[in-house]
């Protein structure tokens, strides 16, 4: 009878959930899907399924394909340095700086900041005329940037912006695991003779391999997923040159009014974020069990 209680107890809380996931998750992902095989427009014009044409479409989109190869490229430009240097400022702090708390503060306070925000604050660094960047630029007479209007320099700054703006998750990350590495390890490395460097490479980095592995995943995952920041700052220009897989998915749905060709789009990158997650996850395994 207790058994029986806790059983229904259980479903009790787990019911609201349920409900929720399946509504706001399930249902739309079973719809996207259907959608993706049919003609739907906003106007209802077209509608009816299609079977995979709106696939064999996208894969011979040039449109498609670059806005993919932009946000395969911001991935690639954006990871390294997001863990790289998120590494380097929690390595900085935990050597025990005076004002650590201050330091912590002003490397994670950007992260919590809306991306409206955030875009307003780097549209004004970045003005080719009034900008703080153009301005030091000219000190040292250096010509001014288009940062966000040249196409050489577009990707280069949405970048900039997002390391500024989301390192601090990383580098809170990173601070946690160096501050669970036991001291006894240093000292013996100490007493043995290992110096600062030995004692990162041969204590500090292979610790932190999961730490690493984690963010390195959590990283390419939001990164592919860039939307907002690019959208604001430069609206996906110059000449297409910064435009996301994800602003093309919206574009096609919400502007282009193709319901059916944006799913389509979407299920194609979601396999693409499938496969990339089951490569890392082989990854992971394989450097665990070594």
């Amino acid at each position: 009878m207790r058994k029986r209680d806790e059983t229904l107890a259980g479903w009790a809380f787990a019911t609201p959930f349920a409900v929720l996931f399946v509504l706001f998750l399930v249902v739309p992902a079973v719809y996207g899907l259907y959608l993706s095989f049919t003609g739907e427009t906003l106007t209802g014009a077209g509608s009816g399924l299609i079977g995979f044409a709106n696939y064999g479409e996208a894969l011979t989109d040039p449109d498609m394909w670059k806005s993919l190869g932009n946000t395969l490229w911001f991935t690639v430009l954006s990871t390294i340095p997001l863990v790289v240097l998120s590494l380097a400022l929690a390595l900085l702090v935990n050597l025990g700086l005076p004002g650590r708390w201050l330091w912590r503060l002003s490397f994670f306070m950007p992260y919590l900041l809306a991306s409206t925000v955030v875009v307003m604050f780097w549209s004004w660094m970045y003005n080719p005329t009034l900008g703080l960047i153009n301005g030091v630029l000219a000190k040292f007479g250096a010509a001014p940037v288009a940062w966000l209007q040249d196409p050489k320099v577009a990707m280069l700054s949405v970048v900039i912006t997002t390391l500024w703006w989301t390192i601090g998750f990383n580098f809170l990350l990173y601070l946690a695991a160096l501050q669970n590495i036991p001291e006894q390890q240093f000292e013996a490395a100490a007493i043995d003779g290992a110096g600062k460097w030995r004692q990162l490479f041969s204590i500090v980095i292979p610790q932190l391999t999961p730490t690493t592995m984690l963010i390195l995943t959590l990283q390419i995952l939001a990164s592919l997923k860039v939307f907002d920041q690019i959208y604001m700052l430069t609206n996906g220009g110059p000449a297409g040159k910064t435009r996301s897989i994800v602003q093309y998915i919206y574009e096609s749905g919400f502007t282009g009014y193709r319901f059916g060709y944006s799913s389509a789009i979407s299920y194609l990158f979601f396999a693409l974020i499938v496969v990339v997650s089951l490569a890392q996850y082989k990854l992971i395994n394989r450097r665990s069990a070594a």
